[in-house]
C-alpha cells in the first residue's frame, strides 16, 4: 500500500471534528470512517464514505487529528495526497476532498474524474 509514515489522507480540523461528531452519534459503535471511491456520475466516479464497524484487513488505516479514516484498498491511488475538509456554506454543509489525482468535476459537483496516482508519485511522497 502507501509508504510507512505517509498518510494517504489527511484531515483539516474541521473534517477532523465534524468525523468524531458524526462517530459520537451513531447509534452502533463505529471505529471510525471508510472512504473511497465509485464508478458513476456524468464526470465519471464519486466519492463514498460510510461508517466502519471494523477495520478490513485490507484496508489503508489513517489516524489523523483524533480520527480513524479507513482507505477502500481499491481507492488508494486515486486518493493519495488528499486532503479531506468539512465546508459549510449557506447552500449546503459537506465533506470535500481536494484530491490532487483530481482531474475535474461535472458541474453539479456530485461526480469527478480522478486518475490514479503513479509509482513515482508513491516514491515522491517519502
Amino acid at each position: 500500500m502507501a509508504l510507512p509514515g505517509f498518510k494517504v489522507v489527511t484531515l483539516t480540523d474541521a473534517a477532523a471534528n465534524r468525523v468524531k461528531d458524526i462517530i459520537s452519534k451513531a447509534d452502533r459503535p463505529i471505529v471510525g470512517v471508510r472512504v473511497g471511491v465509485k464508478n458513476g456520475g456524468c464526470a465519471g466516479m464519486s466519492y463514498t464514505m460510510e461508517y466502519a464497524e471494523s477495520v478490513n484487513p485490507l484496508d489503508e488505516v489513517v489516524e489523523d487529528k483524533g480520527v480513524t479514516v479507513l482507505i477502500d484498498p481499491k481507492a488508494v491511488l486515486f486518493l493519495l495526497g488528499t486532503e479531506m475538509d468539512f465546508q459549510t456554506t449557506k447552500m449546503s454543509s459537506q465533506f470535500v476532498f481536494n484530491n490532487p489525482n483530481q482531474t475535474s468535476a461535472c458541474g453539479c459537483g456530485e461526480s469527478v474524474a480522478i486518475t490514479p496516482a503513479t509509482p513515482n508519485a508513491l516514491q515522491s511522497a517519502e
